[in-house]
């Protein structure tokens, strides 16, 4: 009965401000593209592609490439005994920590592209991490390898989530 119990559960998405600027800028240049060639009939570049080719172009990079960074969460959820984190959408199932593989665990402020080399999953030499945006987060210490970081924006609920988690295991 106490699994199906959640101490803890976030979502999170990409809020960078800068990210979106890229990416929808990037996606800007296929609308026009598109535009310009197919519907007001001229040539887009110097080597044009064709019509076709640029349809494909404009579902691919001018919608998938939004929507794709639109859909993409992190997912934590803390019940006693264990973690669950999904990345959607490179984990289908959720990834599943046991707590009782976890020696120490402590909240951190980080620097998410000094230490990791960004948002998203990371490998670093501190170790993994799995965050979407800011600084903040709980760092996990295992017994047979490298720590885990999991960022959140509200890393002191999730620290006691985990410490609550553990004692009721």
């Amino acid at each position: 009965m106490t699994d199906h119990v959640i101490l803890f559960r976030e979502r999170q998405r990409f809020k960078q401000f800068w990210l979106w600027i890229i990416l929808l800028g990037a996606a800007t240049v296929f609308w026009a593209g598109f535009i310009y060639q197919v519907i007001l009939g001229g040539q887009f570049g110097n080597r044009p592609v064709s019509d076709v080719q640029l349809a494909i172009l404009l579902g691919l990079m001018g919608v998938g490439m939004p929507w794709f960074f639109y859909k993409m969460n992190l997912s934590t959820e803390v019940r006693p005994g264990e973690i669950q984190l999904r990345f959607w959408p490179f984990h289908v199932k959720p990834k599943i920590i046991p707590l009782h593989l976890v020696r120490d665990f402590e909240q951190v402020i980080y620097n998410p592209i000094g230490d990791y080399g960004g948002w998203g999953i990371r490998w670093g030499f501190k170790g993994k991490a799995y965050n979407m945006s800011g600084n903040e987060g709980v760092k996990l210490y295992f017994y047979n390898r490298k720590p885990l970081l999991i960022g959140s924006q509200d890393a002191p609920a999730l620290y006691e989530a985990i410490k609550l988690a553990k004692e009721l295991r």
